[in-house]
């Protein structure tokens, strides 16, 4: 029995399910994948496959708790199978934010995104869960992404003991900024593709890698998506309202470097995860995605001293070696 048949027979069972009502909307960048069916009483649900041994099921199922609980629009869960990895979910609808983005739009929509995201980080108690950190481990197997699938695997390039040195050095100013900020609720993900709108307000999803981490993370996310791309001195304009608004106890230069820098860090691990999901998982489509994110390296490292040859080593030698592997 394939697992959309488990899937169907479990949601059967729970007294869900009308029968040939199970439709795939949507594969992600995970091993998860969503189905909108309909119930016998013509309700509409999202059947969710989340295979046990790679998805948080448990995680997800709990903080979107905590989340509603802070006045988050999430999806409510209205059945779960943690053995088997299936869950039932109020669906969301199809309107993704990434759909309503334009250049007459996109400054309305991350304002009304970052409030949003301020309730996600008011999220400080999950019952029966504890938010991982964004520990020294995670960050450095998140800096291992680039070394190992962008470099090594996807272009077949190895550091000379110089480049490795300095990647080092690089690694160490990020940490170092990841950890001064204060620590909140980071979504992890919280990108154009990851944030739906229903009612024409941001319905979020996806927040099952969620962590206590840098307060600037998921705005940097958002607004320096790797999908997409505005105008820095606009985005900037949004990201200096933000702080005047919410986080002026620390100053704007301060603030604007740990967006900064948590931004290049984050950008670093979706190159390496890009170059992950064609090797790894046989999802080409993401490649076309590397050199939007290695520019947002090179545009912004070139503003920090510490981190000028590592912008002179994206820009020089991994980003064209990129881009011809797009021919």
């Amino acid at each position: 029995m394939t697992r959309e048949q488990q899937l169907i027979e479990w949601l059967d069972n729970q007294g869900l399910y009308r029968p040939d009502s199970l439709l795939l909307i949507s594969g992600d960048a995970s091993f998860r994948r969503y189905f909108r069916f309909e119930t016998p009483e013509n309700d509409i649900l999202i059947g969710v496959d989340a295979p046990v041994d790679t998805e948080n099921n448990p995680g997800f199922v709990a903080i979107a708790e905590g989340l509603l609980r802070t006045n988050v629009p999430v999806p409510i869960v209205h059945a779960v199978n943690y053995e088997k990895g299936f869950m039932a979910l109020s669906d969301g609808g199809d309107e993704l934010l990434s759909q309503h983005l334009s250049s007459q739009t996109f400054v309305q929509r991350y304002k009304q995104s970052l409030e949003c995201l301020l309730n996600i980080q008011a999220c400080k108690v999950i019952q029966g869960y504890a938010l991982p950190a964004f520990d020294s481990a995670l960050l450095k197997s998140e800096f291992s992404l680039f070394t190992e699938w962008l470099l090594k695997v996807h272009l077949d390039y190895h550091t000379t003991p110089q480049q490795e040195a300095m990647l080092i050095a690089v690694y160490d100013s990020l940490e170092t900024i990841f950890f001064e900020q204060p620590q909140v609720f980071v979504h992890r993900d919280y990108h154009c593709r990851n944030i739906l709108l229903k009612d024409d307000s941001p319905f979020i999803i996806d927040f099952q890698d969620a962590v206590t981490g840098p307060v600037t993370y998921d705005a940097v996310s958002l607004l320096r998506d790797c999908y997409v791309r505005w105008p820095q001195d606009e985005i900037l304009d949004i990201l200096a309202a933000w702080h005047r608004d919410h986080f002026s106890e620390y100053s704007w230069e301060q603030f604007k470097r740990w967006f900064d820098l948590t931004g290049i860090q984050r950008h670093i691990k979706a190159a390496g995860i890009f170059a992950r999901l064609n090797h790894r998982d046989g999802k080409s489509g993401y490649l076309k995605d590397i050199p939007n994110t290695l520019q947002y390296i090179v545009e912004v490292a070139r503003d920090y001293p510490e981190l000028m040859d590592f912008s002179t080593f994206v820009e020089k030698t991994v980003l064209p070696m990129v881009e011809v592997k797009l021919l």
